[in-house]
């Protein structure tokens, strides 16, 4: 049941629960990891932490933040064009992701020291998870997500639809473009292809397909998602243009169709004074698809097919329970890939929920 295709290793997280980890480059070739830890996803000892792969294996996590009444979530690491490290993150009250903050810290030293940390906008409710991508016309863009809920409801992904947030200003001010059309599409990863074409990729709450998305501006406007060709659980997934133009994409090869059962959401197993996550019935949002096996595609049209697929790792995908602690949770999930400026595809993943895991995987030859 736990298998991997190519050899891999565990960060040292020294935490009950990891989970969503991303990778980053810096100039001058080290290779980071962010994540978040704690006990549970939603509990306020959730924090964000990260590593660097030295020549050794990777370093002993830092703590980059800690805020004891909030869950801090989804780390997102961008190198601004000068040349400062920015940490994007998450923070919520329990399993209220209608309520979260999105805060930044800055680091001059590329990741040894920071800034206090500070709310990037005033808006509430809108969540982070992909690369902060910078356009042609310099405008950075930072997809999100809104998690919407209606008065007196508890969020359970229902109404979540994605944005792109725009800044001219180098992060200093904030406007929203929204993506028409998107609803149950969220964790829009945008991938630059020539000049202004830009295509983006969503996780689907309904567990149905992976979708896809285009823009030929830019990224400032898009067109309505449609399926990608792959199936999705209603986990995670992340794309990459690779340096011989090809698209990877990882993500769990899994829908709804071979689920066999179903949560009623995301943090219906957190307890907290400050939170109600219980709702009546399952409603259209999907939760507890399996999340396995975690695969790789590649694309050689800009992500209109795939044309080779390599499965990574291998378990039955059990994620009806977010618990670490008495290791119930059984999934490979929320995978971050990286080509570094070697030429080596790097894809990071959450192993059972227990673990951040790192493996180095060879790049297929293109099928023409």
């Amino acid at each position: 049941m736990n298998q991997t295709a190519f050899p891999t290793t565990d960060l040292p997280t020294g935490r009950v629960q990891n989970h969503a980890s991303f990778l980053h480059e810096l100039p001058d070739g080290t290779v980071l990891c962010a994540w978040f830890g704690g006990t549970m996803e939603g509990k306020s000892d959730i924090s964000i932490f990260m590593s660097r792969l030295g020549q050794s294996g990777w370093s002993e996590p830092l703590q980059l933040s800690d805020d004891p009444a909030r869950s801090e979530q989804n780390p997102v690491l961008f190198t601004a064009p000068d040349s400062r490290l920015w940490l994007i993150y998450t923070a919520q009250p329990g399993g209220r992701q209608n309520e979260a903050e999105v805060r930044f810290r800055i680091s001059e030293d590329g990741g040894y020291s920071w800034s206090d940390p500070e709310p990037l906008w005033r808006e509430k409710g809108i969540f982070v998870r992909q690369p902060v991508i910078v356009a042609p016309d310099g405008a950075w863009l930072l997809p999100g997500f809104r998690c919407r809920t209606e008065a007196g409801e508890t969020w359970t992904g229902e109404n979540d639809d994605s944005v792109v947030m725009i800044s001219r200003d180098s992060g200093k001010s904030w406007s929203m473009s929204e993506v028409l059309g998107s609803l149950g599409c969220v964790h829009m990863n945008i991938v630059p292809l020539e000049d202004s074409q830009m295509v983006a990729f969503y996780r689907s709450r309904w567990a149905d397909h992976v979708w896809r998305s285009h823009s030929g501006d830019g990224g400032l406007n898009w067109t309505a998602p449609e399926p990608a060709g792959l199936p999705n659980n209603n986990s995670s997934v992340q794309a990459v243009r690779l340096a011989d133009g090809r698209i990877g994409i990882v993500y769990n090869h899994a829908s709804r169709e071979d689920a066999e059962g179903r949560r009623v959401s995301l943090y219906d197993e957190i307890e907290e004074d400050d939170t109600d996550t219980a709702v009546a019935q399952p409603g259209r949002a999907f939760w507890g698809a399996p999340r396995a096996p975690l695969s790789l595609a590649l694309s050689e049209d800009g992500g209109n097919s795939w044309t080779q697929r390599i499965d990574l790792a291998f378990s039955d995908g059990y994620c009806l329970s977010n618990n670490s602690a008495d290791q119930v949770n059984r999934e490979l999930s929320y995978p971050s890939i990286l080509q570094d400026s070697t030429g080596r595809l790097h894809v990071s993943y959450t192993h059972f929920r227990q673990f951040i895991r790192h493996m180095v995987v060879p790049i297929p030859q293109a099928t023409n």
